[in-house]
């Protein structure tokens, strides 16, 4: 059954968004490595999050606290060799899919094969079964870039490589899988991309070298991941932000919010637009950077975004566009092939969901060209099982003359299972 968004008074108030995924997922892996009792706190519950908890106990950690909605979960790691074999269903987890992988893969006498949803079997893996393989691997899958992902575990040789494409996935793949290979492990990056894994593997013990756009990591004895402190996900965040700027009268402000500055390309897009958002650092959770961001309903005007600012903002591109519908002069966004890559093909998906709701917008390989035309009429939107589309087009609804009709809403619930609640609290 569709879900309706009308458009709304203004959304007001403040609240604390989920916890961040990428690192509610790096720090589950990571205990799951690392000797004895991990806390988590604050672990995002959600259907993604929950593959990655059901595949570390398949391959043997033993997790307490998970039932329900628990402030803190408790993992007893296996070590860095100590996995079990298993078959893992990632579900739609596409984070799980590219980083798990690395830690497999350099455990001699394991075999492991990772599989999920229809999404997922149509996401490719040959970014990470390349370098793997020059590592020593053994790794076979569907056509040689799909789903199912069968790894036997073999030693490994550290190797330096430079990725094609800036992908923090593909990077702590690799430095997963160098903290069980004989000599150094390096990662050359085009250009910077989230560092979650990195301040992670350097508080659990791993020794960590960053320079001159490289990242490197040699074999540790073990880990030790202690505690953890999960910030909300800013990329959740996101969503309620953009939403003040573009519904009048709005002023919303969202609490403990990781600031990392890999993730928050997005606040320099929007400045550049004319938004009226402001930032606060108020200290450090887990290693991460967070703090409050407030947003109010703003006037704003088209820019570009291209090179480095791209991977500091891919999960929030969307957004980009949907803000992009109201400012005044034509927005391009270029060098975001990576877009094509997601839960859906991004550029495709966005383009196609806010066409459908009156947007004028052009895509090309690598990006898109949005005109502001001041607004969106409204119209019916298919999610395409893509949690960001779902809550894209919700919000794009609100901000419209007529409101959007969403299928699909229930795939909100892989990053934001409360996002129609939270919505609701902030629209009074």
């Amino acid at each position: 059954m569709p879900s309706r968004f009308e458009p709304a008074g203004p959304l007001r108030g403040a609240l604390r968004p989920p916890s961040d995924k990428s690192i509610s997922h790096r720090a589950a892996l990571i205990a799951a490595m690392s000797e004895g009792e991990s806390s988590v706190e604050d672990f995002l519950d959600s259907a993604d999050t929950r593959s990655t908890l059901a595949a570390v106990e398949a391959l043997g950690a033993r997790i307490d606290g998970a039932d329900g909605v628990a402030p803190e979960i408790r993992i007893t790691g296996v070590g860095l060799q100590g996995a079990d074999s298993a078959a893992i269903d990632v579900g739609n987890a596409g984070t799980l899919l590219r980083l798990l992988p690395g830690w497999l893969a350099g455990q001699p006498g394991g075999t492991w094969e990772l599989d999920g949803d229809d999404s997922i079997r149509r996401r490719p893996v040959d970014r990470i079964v390349e370098p793997l393989r020059r590592m020593g691997a053994s790794l076979s899958c569907r056509e040689d870039r799909l789903p199912p992902l069968g790894v036997e575990g073999a030693p490994l040789t550290g190797i330096s490589y430079e990725l094609p494409v800036a992908s923090a996935q593909v990077k702590s793949c690799l430095l997963f899988a160098g903290l069980l290979a004989e000599g150094e492990t390096r990662v050359v990056e085009p250009l910077p991309s989230r560092d979650h894994s990195e301040r992670m593997l350097s508080a659990a013990g791993a020794e960590v070298r960053r320079r001159d756009g490289a990242v490197a990591i040699a074999a540790p004895e073990r880990l030790e991941a202690g505690r953890i402190a999960v910030p909300a996900d800013f990329s959740s965040a996101a969503f309620f932000l953009v939403g003040a700027l573009l519904v009048p009268g709005s002023d919303v402000t969202l609490t403990g919010v990781g600031l990392n500055p890999t993730r928050t390309g997005l606040l320099d897009v929007l400045e550049r637009m004319g938004a009226d958002v402001e930032i606060a650092v108020e200290g450090d959770l887990g290693g991460e950077p967070a703090g409050t961001v407030r947003a109010r309903a703003s006037e704003l005007r088209a820019t570009e975004v291209a090179g480095a600012e791209v991977p500091l903002a891919i999960d929030e591109l969307p957004l980009v566009a949907l803000a992009a519908c109201f400012a005044e002069g034509t927005t391009t966004i270029t060098d975001a092939a990576e877009l094509r890559r997601k839960e859906s093909d991004r550029i495709a998906t966005v383009a196609a969901a806010l066409n459908a709701l009156g947007a004028k917008i052009e895509t090309g390989e690598d990006g898109m060209a949005i005109e502001g035309t001041g607004g969106l009429a409204g119209g019916a939107v298919d999610s395409h099982g893509d949690h960001r589309i779902a809550m894209l087009a919700a919000i794009a609804g609100l901000a419209s003359r007529d409101g959007a009709e969403v299928s699909g809403m229930d795939a909100a619930a892989v990053s934001y299972p409360g996002f129609t609640s939270d919505l609701a609290v902030l629209l009074g």
